[in-house]
């Protein structure tokens, strides 16, 4: 099944990064997802230290986006993971929110081993040469490389949070699962019933290992995303004697609601998840 990242962009075309998008992690938008929607939101870095790092993977060096208050240390540290489209601007954009509130935030390019995950016009041949290639065995070894960064760069790493979209919401609850050092975990509409590589787990397939408090953020109008799934993983941890998750599915609303610069945008609700997400990070011991 594709990801219902296609219902709520326009018609894509295969447009050129060289022309259409940055360079720099974090910076423009993917090809797929022009043209962005004039309720973009743009956090400015005033205060803010921001910008690409290089994270060591054994001899490998992947690239990701930092955003944390100037001059400061022992942060508490968020994990930002994106959908299907990489580190573009929107990513980013989340990282500077987080530092603006005290966090070290990094999002990590967790597709550049596959490819430019922001220059593909077309979804299917994304999802088909890039995000079905990057296994969960990857995936999670470089949110393990990217946590030691952040321990060496300014991270507290006993306050660990992640958060996700989408592709990047399902990764935030399988690292939930991979890492018990995960104080709490923010899925925003991530699949909880299917994986992208064949032969990988699904979350609902380990949920029993996820010891972090968990917030799931859903569309009910999401057509990817079954609200019986959404109601499957809420059972399945709470079955595993996981009492600190919560679900919310908000009625009439469709996937990417959180995503400001696209038409499938619902300002209400990814207000009211936003709040909800900094709460949930502050109540469990990630602030």
């Amino acid at each position: 099944m594709l990801e219902q990242e296609i219902d709520s962009l326009a018609p894509t075309r295969d447009f050129s990064r060289r022309r259409f998008v940055g360079t720099a992690v974090g910076s423009g938008f993917a090809a797929a997802v022009l043209p962005v929607t004039a309720q973009t939101i743009k956090t400015d870095a005033a205060g803010l230290t921001v910008g690409e790092v290089t994270v060591p993977v054994g001899d490998f060096k992947m690239p990701a986006y930092r955003a944390m208050p100037a001059g400061k240390t022992n942060l508490p540290v968020v994990l930002v993971i994106s959908e299907i489209f990489g580190v573009h601007e929107h990513i980013a954009d989340v990282a500077r929110r987080f530092a603006k509130l005290g966090y070290l935030a990094v999002a990590p390019e967790l597709f550049v081993r596959q490819g430019d995950a922001q220059s593909y016009g077309e979804v299917s041949k994304l999802i088909a040469e890039v995000v079905t290639k990057a296994s969960d065995q990857q995936v999670l070894g470089d949110l393990d490389a990217t946590v030691a960064w952040a321990k060496g760069n300014g991270g507290d790493t006993s306050r660990l949070g992640i958060t996700g979209f989408c592709w990047g919401g399902r990764t935030t609850l399988m690292y939930a699962a991979h890492n018990a050092g995960v104080k709490a975990a923010v899925a925003w509409y991530g699949p909880v019933a299917r994986s992208y590589h064949t032969g990988d787990k699904t979350a609902l397939d380990v949920a029993a290992n996820i010891k972090g408090a968990v917030l799931g953020l859903y569309g009910g109008a999401d057509g990817g995303i079954p609200n019986d799934t959404v109601e499957k993983m809420r059972e399945a941890l709470k079955a595993a004697g996981n009492t600190r998750s919560e679900f919310v599915i908000y009625p009439d609303t469709p996937h990417a609601f959180h995503a400001d610069y696209r038409p499938s945008y619902r300002k209400e609700q990814a207000e009211d998840g936003w709040k909800r997400a900094v709460a949930w990070f502050k109540a469990h011991g990630v602030a």
